[in-house]
């Protein structure tokens, strides 16, 4: 039986909420930050650009975006389980082997897709992280704001409903499962409305990578946040009694605006994020 819409999409708000505190403190390599830089920060608002035109000129590449996403998707959650959630563990890296198992087994059920929503998830913490850790804090922020705007302009412009149909009807060969979209009982998202809320989560988190002292700090921080996504999800979702789509990424970067709204650096001489 699938599950009700109004369900379906408030489930999908609350992992978005979770991608937002899932995130621990994590140092990753000093080469992602000679490596970065500002513009990286364009990189969110940008891939929403180029998957819509890229789709636009050939609805071919809708495929073999659902083969990038079966290739990078496993892999980035086995990272994100091994080393960037809280409690995470080397040996964790095996539970993608399971979800993947799962989600690829039953598909259409309330098991696999929820499989695959973890996945998915997980490897968006996979992703966010090296963002956060190439790009200074105020222009991932900046870079947050610009996807949640290109989002809405596209989708009140009727932009991206054309190309997100094509995406999300795309399907890997073999019963394999389509990863580059998530798909949760009566509702859709695109993997950028996961995205923006792992890599605020990560950005969040990253507060607390100097000393121990202020991980707490940002572990609240991120809660907060996780929380107001929730109750802004909700909210936002009751708009679609007058409309079919809305740009899931606008609660994600509302949260992080009302999160840091009056923010305090939380280490002495850092610049706020």
């Amino acid at each position: 039986m699938t599950l009700p819409f109004a369900v379906s999409i408030a489930v999908l708000g609350v992992v978005q909420a979770g991608l937002v505190a899932l995130p621990q403190a994590r140092q990753l390599p000093a080469v992602l930050r000679e490596l970065g830089g500002p513009w990286w920060a364009a990189v969110p608002a940008g891939s929403i650009v180029l998957v819509v035109a890229v789709i636009e000129l050939s609805s071919d590449a809708a495929t073999w975006l659902t083969y990038l996403a079966l290739v990078a998707v496993p892999p980035l959650a086995a990272l994100a389980l091994a080393a960037l959630v809280r409690g995470s563990r080397l040996r964790w890296a095996w539970g993608a082997v399971p979800l993947f198992a799962v989600a690829w087994a039953t598909p259409g059920s309330i098991a696999g897709e929820a499989a695959a929503t973890a996945l998915t998830g997980l490897a968006c913490i996979g992703l966010g992280w090296p963002l956060v850790s190439a790009v200074p804090a105020r222009w991932v922020r900046l870079g947050v704001y610009a996807m949640a705007a290109v989002d809405t302009i596209y989708v009140s412009a009727d932009i991206l409903q054309g190309p997100n149909a094509v995406l999300n009807a795309a399907t890997p060969g073999a019963g394999l499962p389509a990863l580059q979209t998530v798909h949760f009982g009566s509702a859709l998202m695109g993997f950028g409305d996961l995205f923006i809320a792992a890599a605020v989560g990560c950005l969040l988190a990253a507060d607390g990578t100097e000393m121990s002292l202020y991980r707490g700090k940002s572990a609240r921080r991120q809660v907060v946040a996780a929380g107001l996504v929730v109750g802004l999800a909700l909210l936002f979702d009751l708009l679609f009694f007058a409309v079919d789509e809305l740009p899931a990424t606008v609660p994600v970067a509302m949260a992080l605006a009302l999160a840091m709204r009056g923010n305090r650096p939380l280490m002495p001489g850092t610049a706020q994020l």
